[in-house]
């Protein structure tokens, strides 16, 4: 049963604060650089949360992958990030808007912050923080695609 399992987790299945506010993140995500390509796909926002999930391909070869859960709660929105190989870790809202999230973890070593920034039918996605005391910045420019597998 569902809420029995959500209850395991320990997660409020009401909709909390915020949620909403970002659902423009709703949808299937492509950025393409040569021969890689990552491929980004959020659910709606219900029930407080939004699944996040992404893979990275070399040709065609995932060489990389990472499953995010967004959940509201009433400090705000919380970024459960679980990337291929690494340990998971999650980041706070710092700003939520209609067309901007920011997450921030500064005890995190690279990255200690996670942005999305909805532009028209676009999405930039960046990560940004310091490695070995230096800032260092990377941005993910997606287009929307269709969403794999729909209908079919």
């Amino acid at each position: 049963m569902v809420v029995a399992a959500g209850a395991g987790l320990g997660l409020s299945l009401r909709e909390g604060p915020g949620i909403d506010r970002v659902g423009w993140l709703a949808g299937c995500w492509e950025a393409r650089s040569g021969s890689r390509t990552i491929e980004e796909q959020w659910s709606a926002p219900r029930g407080g949360t939004m699944l996040g999930t992404s893979r990275t391909l070399r040709s065609d070869t995932t060489v990389g992958w990472e499953m995010v859960l967004l959940r509201a709660d009433s400090a705000g929105l919380a970024y459960e990030a679980h990337p291929s190989g690494q340990s998971g870790a999650t980041f706070r809202s710092t700003e939520v808007s209609d067309s901007l999230v920011v997450f921030a973890n500064p005890q995190h070593d690279f990255p200690q912050k996670v942005s999305y920034r909805r532009r028209a039918d676009s999405l930039l996605a960046r990560i940004e923080g310091t490695v070995n005391g230096r800032a260092r910045a990377v941005d993910f420019p997606y287009a929307r695609v269709a969403c794999p597998g729909r209908g079919q």
